[in-house]
């Protein structure tokens, strides 16, 4: 049978419609595989940059530049580095010959010395009928005093007292001599409690060494006690001197056995004053040196509790 017109007309439209669907969905895959294409070509652009900024065949290059250019930056860094290492040597040699090694450039101790005691407290409390609560005070004494000992002091020299000891000149400065029995009742010798047990304790004050220092004057360690009626005391060496014999000092290096001259002083406590803070404050009187600087109150004193129990 033959079809009508109508029929192959309608046969028509339909291939049409069937080729243009077929064009469309090759458009779409060809659409989408250009993306995927691009991304592996950019990923292996990617690998081929990397690998050719890390070493480049074609140039010879490594890390972006060539063997003679690494050669000449690394020249350049050593030369240069190695000119600011000798201009900081030649600084410092230079430097150094200024200085003294016996006495600091600088000094950041102040010319006025401080005070310190032992034992080395603030505030000094026990009772006297129980040894473990002075036993380290007397322990500390006793260590201060070990370098002060007769037989050790007997090898250093006789200066004369009241005379500045001078010796500019020597590389090795002599020590004057400062015996432990000079402190008698204070010097652990006779009373090995250093007054503790009897309820008289003992305090030991040095003064802080300053290179060069020389007080003009007569120095001595004057103690108050800080109360309407006085505190009996008593001072080893006599009148709580500090003997010009003992200055100047030339630092450690050229002093190396330099003992600083001590003052002990005794506080003669009675019955009423048991059980009562003492507050004491110690100063240098008969010299040059500073006592009352209110920005430093150690600096020529120094101020202390005893309170004394049974």
């Amino acid at each position: 049978m033959s079809s009508s017109p109508r029929d192959q007309n309608q046969h028509q439209e339909v291939n049409q419609e069937e080729k243009a669907d077929e064009k469309e969905n090759k458009n779409e895959e060809t659409k989408q595989e250009k993306p995927e294409k691009l991304m592996s070509e950019k990923k292996e652009e990617k690998k081929e940059s990397w690998k050719d900024f890390i070493y480049n065949p074609r140039t010879g290059e490594f890390l972006g530049r060539t063997a003679s250019s690494w050669g000449l930056i690394i020249l350049f860094y050593l030369i240069f580095y190695g000119f600011l290492a000798a201009m900081f040597s030649l600084t410092m040699w230079v430097m150094l010959q200024t200085l003294d090694e016996n006495v600091p450039k600088h000094q950041d101790r102040v010319a006025n010395p401080g005070l310190v005691i032992r034992p080395h407290a603030a505030e000094i409390s026990f009772n006297r009928s129980n040894p473990t609560n002075y036993n380290q005070y007397i322990q500390q004494l006793h260590d201060l005093l070990q370098h002060y000992n007769d037989s050790i002091q007997e090898r250093n020299d006789l200066c004369l007292v009241g005379e500045y000891t001078e010796q500019d000149d020597e590389p090795m400065k002599k020590v004057c001599q400062f015996k432990r029995s000079i402190l008698r009742q204070c010097s652990g010798l006779p009373d090995t409690t250093f007054g503790y047990a009897e309820g008289k304790p003992c305090i030991i004050i040095k003064m802080n060494r300053v290179i060069g220092l020389k007080p003009r004057g007569d120095p001595y360690i004057n103690c108050t006690a800080k109360r309407d009626s006085p505190l009996q005391m008593q001072y080893f060496p006599s009148e709580g001197r500090l003997d010009k014999m003992f200055f100047p000092y030339y630092g450690k290096k050229a002093h190396p056995d330099y003992v600083q001259p001590l003052v002990a002083v005794k506080l003669l406590l009675s019955k009423e004053d048991y059980n009562i803070e003492q507050m004491v404050e110690c100063k240098v009187e008969g010299s040059d040196l500073r006592n009352n600087d209110e920005r430093d109150k150690y600096q020529g004193r120094v101020i202390f509790r005893v309170k004394v129990s049974e």
